[in-house]
């Protein structure tokens, strides 16, 4: 085989070119459990063949529901698209009756769930949908276990029909379609062809940083339900890279420490709780430790690429890195050189500190619809911008509309919403794609992202303000988990703060301060509220007068993916947040 044109040609792209041991590792029972290409692929075939024998025909639907990624999902996969059919994957946190949704509106009719709490989900709304049968990867009472495919496809007999299976399906042909965690409404069903999703990782793939020799080993754990993960999950299989998948998002500090990646894929959120940790522990320390790792970070947060801050700030640097930043690097396995960051902006202030600790952040910009990239930085031939998302990856075209608004041109956008043609037009101008998210090209020629067209709003008095540039500053501070800003139609611009509830924990006990130790009581707490009433004086300086927080509410409880505040990849529900805290907001601006 020369060319990769449909997404299951990648394992036999690896095959012929990069054999790999390891191609797929996953750990069962306490034990990294390594999977080779050759086996995946004898695997996938035997999954192939049984979907044949059980009735799939061309253009049927079956979803994947996994919590975790495991090498049980890329199996089903490439089985599934080898026969002409499509993978729905479904995000296993949505509620049942959204479930419901996405298998009627798909009409999937076979269902492969991870555990049991996917398959309770599914079990309550079984009878309403069109599934034939539900498998599981855990063993699991009363569910059949995926591994009946594999006897059921042992015999080899209509491998010849898979094959001509194979040979029908063309690059333009649907493979996936991926329903958009959405921040509002239902989810819409993006429908993606091989061909999308192809080119976007060939041309995505010289941007990545993987090591020319030896071994790379990458830790997957973003949902693989996700286009980002996924895409670079066919990256890393084109590369023959080893994938290591987390065994949870509480255990990847757990897992670095034990596979040593060389690069993962991030969301800032998950960046920011990290820093957030580690300040915590430089808070512990004492005496001259303390000050050292202070100076580290405040070093840190004036770090810029390609030594432009001269040879006195690099040597400085060097002493920061032997003393401090090569234990943040060991907390991560000590060999992770790369980060790729998408789904939401990166803080200025985190790039900078991970980049000086040695693990630069690479922050890329697309979207579902996209396939999804559409630009991303990279550190070699000068690529790399602190506050942008990159250049462009080769064959895509981005434009700046007249109002600001960022278009996209290539191959990777999509075929349309399925079952959705007026959606579809509303969102297309001939070959341009309409992102939503406003941005400007500069003089270099990166990209930077300046605010959501439809979350940028006016005050009562006119005046626009462009929330995600508040609230990312806001998020800097270590008192504040979560900001919403608010204030359409009203007077002044306001916040829905969640307290970071573990850092202000740990302060009330540092300062000894009388405040009670659940979330309510540190919501309401004066001493709380006046403590983070200077922090969000300390960032409205940055901005003028009309745009600055005249008032806040402080929420009582986190926001979670699982009650609703957030979406999978973890951005904000905004209509969601705005209902859940109607008092809070009547509060802010009635009284």
């Amino acid at each position: 085989m020369t060319e990769v044109t449909r997404l299951f040609d990648f394992p036999y792209y690896q095959l012929e070119h990069k054999p790999n041991k390891s191609a797929l590792v996953t750990k069962y029972d306490g034990k990294w459990t390594p999977m080779s290409t050759k086996e995946y692929l004898e695997k996938a075939n035997a999954v192939s063949r049984a979907l044949l024998k059980m009735g799939v025909q061309k253009n049927d639907k079956i979803a994947v529901i996994s919590s975790t990624n495991r090498t049980e999902w890329n199996i089903m996969d490439i089985g599934i698209l080898q026969t002409g059919a499509q993978n729905i994957p479904i995000y296993p946190t949505i509620c049942a009756e959204d479930y419901e949704y996405v298998l009627n509106h798909s009409e999937s009719i076979y269902c492969f769930v991870s555990d049991e709490e996917v398959l309770e989900k599914v079990r309550k709304i079984q009878d309403k949908t069109k599934l034939k049968e539900v498998y599981s990867f855990n063993t699991i009472n009363g569910c059949k276990h995926y591994s009946e495919l594999f006897e059921l496809g042992k015999d080899e007999i209509n491998q010849p029909e898979v094959e001509a299976r194979k040979d029908a399906v063309k690059p333009e042909d649907l493979a996936t379609i991926i329903y958009t965690s959405g921040t509002t409404g239902r989810p819409k069903g993006v429908m993606l062809s091989h061909w999308n999703i192809t080119s976007n990782v060939l041309d995505s793939t010289p941007r990545v940083p993987l090591p020319p020799t030896g071994e790379t080993r990458v830790l997957s754990f973003l949902p693989i339900c996700h286009i980002f993960e996924r895409v670079l999950i066919y990256v890393y299989q084109y590369a023959g890279t080893s994938i290591y998948f987390a065994e949870a998002l509480d255990k990847i500090g757990d897992n670095a420490k034990e596979i040593k990646p060389n690069l993962m894929s991030v969301v800032p959120r998950l960046l920011e709780k990290v820093f957030d940790k580690i300040m915590l522990k430089g808070e512990e320390l004492s005496g001259i430790k303390k000050g050292l790792f202070f100076w580290a970070v405040g070093l840190g947060e004036q770090w810029e690429p390609y030594g432009k801050n001269g040879a006195w700030y690099e040597f400085k640097l060097k002493i920061a890195n032997k003393l401090i930043f090569s234990k943040w690097r060991e907390a991560l396995g000590g060999e992770l050189g790369t980060m790729v960051s998408g789904s939401a902006a990166l803080q200025p202030r985190l790039a900078r500190v991970f980049g000086a600790a040695g693990m630069q952040v690479m922050e890329g910009y697309g979207l579902t619809e996209t396939s999804p990239v559409v630009s991303v930085g990279m550190y070699k031939d000068k690529h790399y911008k602190i506050g942008t998302v990159g250049k462009p990856i080769d064959n895509v075209e981005v434009k700046i509309a007249e109002d600001g608004e960022i278009l996209i041109k290539g191959p990777n956008v999509m075929m349309g919403y399925y079952k959705d043609p007026e959606m579809t037009a509303e969102v297309m101008t001939g070959d341009y794609f309409h992102t939503g998210d406003k941005g400007e090209i500069d003089e270099d020629g990166f990209l930077k992202i300046t605010g959501r067209k439809k979350e940028m709003f006016k005050t009562s008095g006119g005046k626009y303000i462009i929330p995600t540039l508040l609230e990312n500053d806001l998020k800097q501070s270590l008192f504040i988990e979560q900001v919403m800003v608010v204030g359409e139609g009203e007077k002044m611009p306001c916040a829905l703060i969640q307290p970071n509830f573990e850092f202000v924990r740990d302060w009330i006990e540092l300062k000894g301060h009388n405040v009670g130790n659940t979330e309510q009581e540190i919501s309401t707490s004066e001493i709380v509220i006046e403590r983070i009433q200077k922090e969000v004086d300390k960032y409205n300086k940055k901005f003028g007068k009309w745009e600055q927080i005249k008032r806040f509410e402080l929420t009582p409880e986190a926001w979670t993916i699982e009650e609703g505040h957030l979406t999978p990849t973890m951005k904000m529900k905004r209509s969601v947040i705005r209902e859940k805290y109607d008092a809070l907001y009547e509060k802010i601006y009635r009284s």
